[in-house]
């Protein structure tokens, strides 16, 4: 067939002989079923993309999920938690960026024993489709996928991804996090709440990363998110909990789960975490960037199940001296 049509797919132009989006699809050596279509800025539903006729001059963006971003510890008892109707044995969340590769990620995940991972929603290699993919090491079956806006800087582009995310697996259940700007990576809490109460009333249930601020923890809570996730320090940084204080505010006050998100380093800051009554605790670099990425899965597991045992069990009270564990009557 003689090329007949010019487009620009993923922001490069194109001449193709398909003439609609399904075939333009296979031609690139892609599967439908495992990408999403927006088509002159409006999603193409997939059941559809048989018979969406291509023009000249159209524009598509397709794109899949790329890595981005259990057990009840020794209580005896259930100890899941539930989030938008999904109920979870495990409290750790991991994602799914800057491992070396995807049989690693799928490695430390097992190690992890995490049942939510974060997978961030990116344009497909259009010039070389048979590349590996996450899916093809971490079964959406099997493990729940939280597609996550990473790297937006504005709501809108926070909702056009996960409306995206949405027609390429069909997932409600999401990560929103909308950024500032690139140097703390700290949230963007007006746009934030904007893309919030817009995802809400198109039926998302998002996941909402924000500052550690008791008082736009319960605005976003008030705008419909299902769980909220305040930082506890700059993503990436492996600086671990900066203020406690705000974090337990947040979780005295919450109606829904509330996860710490971004500056996780090592174990201990995920035991915290959890001893400061987190529903969990959602890490990515500490693990990615250790040294032996699948022993420190295994450490983040022990870890937030120490945590919460230890903020369930109730510690005990600090006291201004000391006080002896032998009682001193009697002594010799």
């Amino acid at each position: 067939m003689t090329a007949s049509l010019t487009l620009t797919v993923n922001g490069e132009s194109r001449h193709t002989a398909a003439t609609t989006i399904a075939d333009l699809v296979r031609e690139l050596g892609l599967e439908p079923e495992k990408v999403a279509v927006e088509h002159n800025g409006i999603i193409a539903p997939r059941s559809e993309i048989g018979q969406s006729v291509l023009t000249d001059g159209d524009t598509l963006e397709i794109v899949h999920f790329v890595g981005g971003g259990s057990g009840d510890g020794s209580t005896g008892v259930d100890d899941s938690w539930e989030v938008a109707g999904h109920r979870f044995t495990s409290r750790l969340i991991v994602g799914t960026g800057k491992y070396k590769d995807f049989a690693q990620n799928a490695a430390a995940l097992k190690a992890s024993g995490a049942q939510i991972v974060t997978v961030a929603v990116r344009r497909v290699n259009v010039t070389d489709p048979s590349q590996p993919v996450l899916t093809d090491f971490i079964d959406p079956k099997q493990t729940t996928y939280l597609p996550n806006t990473a790297g937006c800087f504005t709501a809108d582009d926070a909702i056009r991804t996960l409306r995206l995310a949405r027609e390429a697996g069909g997932w409600d259940l999401v990560k929103l996090e909308v950024l500032g700007e690139a140097r703390t990576l700290y949230p963007d809490m007006r746009e934030t709440l904007k893309a919030t109460e817009v995802l809400v009333k198109e039926g998302f249930k998002p996941m909402v990363y924000c500052v550690d601020d008791p008082i736009a923890a319960k605005q976003l809570e008030e705008a419909g998110a299902v769980a909220i996730m305040p930082l506890g320090a700059p993503i990436g940084s492996g600086l671990g909990i900066q203020n406690r204080v705000t974090i337990r505010l947040i979780v005295e006050g919450a109606n829904v789960p509330v996860l710490v998100d971004a500056g996780v380093g090592t174990a201990s800051d995920a035991a915290v975490a959890m001893e400061l009554g987190c529903d969990g605790v959602l890490m990515n670099t500490a693990i990615a960037e250790a040294k032996d990425p699948i022993l420190m899965a295994r450490a983040m597991k022990l870890a937030v199940e120490a945590g919460r045992s230890a903020y369930l069990a109730g510690r005990m009270g600090t006291r201004k001296y000391a006080d002896p564990s032998s009682p001193l009557a009697g002594l010799i």
